[in-house]
């Protein structure tokens, strides 16, 4: 028998291929939506061991374990089963509430928790699209809050001039903001790393002085460092009326999630943007200018990080703002990427997921008294599991990616003669 005809016969000999759908089903249980679902799942499963080991009834209970085990059992499934109800209740329908009017209040939080995440997320989001790592977003939150805090309330204009132009300053101070660190990046090769850490603080300096010096930001007769409050010409609207604190800001978040999809997919600037973002070696060689796309990514990415802190300073708050303004979200806007996978839907559901997490949690810590702490913990958990596809493949006995699915049957050996 010759070589080749060995070959052939040890290729017959193979076990063949599964089945088409078998295939198909490979494939969808290792897609990366279905690996974040069961991701979350994990984490709340996680969750709910914690608010089991931190609640006083079950430590109570399990005191007597062996005497009465079914109490330490009852215990658990109260704890646990009684904060996820306040954690829906609190975070898509209340059902505790009389009306229908009262029951959507919570839906309604959190999209209004979710609307600076989403802007956040797609900031980041993008940046990740180009290689590049913006965790400066607390200081280009706090610049555009800055800048359309100032413009909020010190003009008094019509509202159909005025909330546009302070939305616009907003826009502007986060693209200057994140437009500095991609012209030093281009200029100078410095990481961005370093510089979008330097200019939070920067940032967070900056505005703290002029909500202490008159005639900048601080609030005229006031020794406290904070602004005066925002005219309401320049406040964003309520969409369902003054009962609920979720207003205009998420519909531009829903533009800017549309904005960046057309970006990144449509326009021949998104092209480059992940040309570059894949290779950027080949992007320089088929022309692109890779400073170019830096620049332009930073500033796109401020500007859309300035939109978060835009929803902040001129949403239903109206008393005026302090240096925390940025309440955290230029950081959780980097796990909401994570999650999200740097997508434009995908950080639209991520940030929702985490606005839900957020309304929720205190919802939790008020009727069950479970620390908000462990929301934090689910959270970080679930961005853990994002970051490790092959733990979560491993949890659920998931096949492997680009393996080969067999059949079990066994093998059958087909006999060729040589000609």
């Amino acid at each position: 028998m010759s070589d080749d005809t060995q070959t052939t016969a040890a290729k017959d000999a193979g076990t063949p291929e599964a089945p088409r759908a078998n295939q198909l089903a490979a494939q969808i249980m290792n897609s990366s939506t279905v690996i974040t679902v069961l991701a979350i799942i994990i984490s709340l499963v996680i969750g709910a061991v914690l608010i089991a080991f931190t609640d006083e009834g079950v430590q109570k209970a399990s005191s007597y374990f062996f005497a009465r085990p079914g109490d330490t059992f009852t215990a658990i499934w109260n704890a646990v089963s009684g904060a996820y109800i306040a954690l829906f209740n609190g975070a898509i329908y209340n059902f505790n509430r009389p009306t229908f009017a009262g029951g959507i209040k919570s839906i309604t939080d959190t999209l209004h928790h979710a609307t600076p995440l989403i802007a956040g997320g797609l900031a980041v989001g993008l940046a990740f699209r180009v290689g590049l790592f913006n965790i400066g977003g607390r200081g280009q939150m706090l610049i555009a809050a800055g800048a359309a805090g100032w413009v909020g309330f010190s003009f008094h204009l019509p509202i159909w001039i005025h909330l546009p132009l302070a939305i616009l300053a907003g826009l502007a101070g986060g693209a200057l903001w994140g437009g500095i660190v991609g012209y030093l990046k281009a200029r100078t090769g410095a990481h961005e790393v370093i510089l979008t850490i330097m200019l939070n603080y920067v940032a967070f300096y900056l505005i703290a002085w002029m909500l202490r010096t008159p005639g900048l930001l601080q609030a005229p007769g006031s020794v406290n460092p904070k602004s005066p409050a925002i005219l309401p010409s320049a406040v964003l609207p309520p969409i369902f009326g003054d009962r609920y604190e979720l207003h205009a800001g998420f519909i531009l978040v829903i533009i800017a999630t549309i904005f960046v999809w057309w970006l990144m997919n449509r326009s021949s600037l998104g092209f480059k943007f992940r040309a570059v973002g894949e290779n950027p070696n080949a992007a320089r060689v088929a022309g692109i200018s890779v400073k170019a796309m830096y620049v332009w990514a930073m500033i796109i990415s401020g500007a859309l990080m300035g939109l978060a802190g835009v929803s902040q300073v001129l949403g239903t708050i109206t008393t005026g703002f302090s240096s925390g303004i940025d309440a955290g979200i230029g950081f959780d806007a980097i796990t909401v990427a994570l999650l999200g996978r740097s997508t434009p839907w995908g950080t639209f559901a991520a940030g929702i997921l985490f606005g839900a997490f957020k309304a929720g949690g205190y919802a939790m810590q008020a009727g069950q008294g479970i620390p908000v702490d462990i929301v934090l913990v689910v959270q970080s958990v679930i961005v853990l599991f994002i970051a490790a596809p092959p733990l979560v493949r491993s949890i659920f006995f998931l096949p492997k990616p680009g393996g080969r699915t067999k059949r079990s049957t066994p093998s059958i050996t087909k006999e060729v003669t040589a000609k």
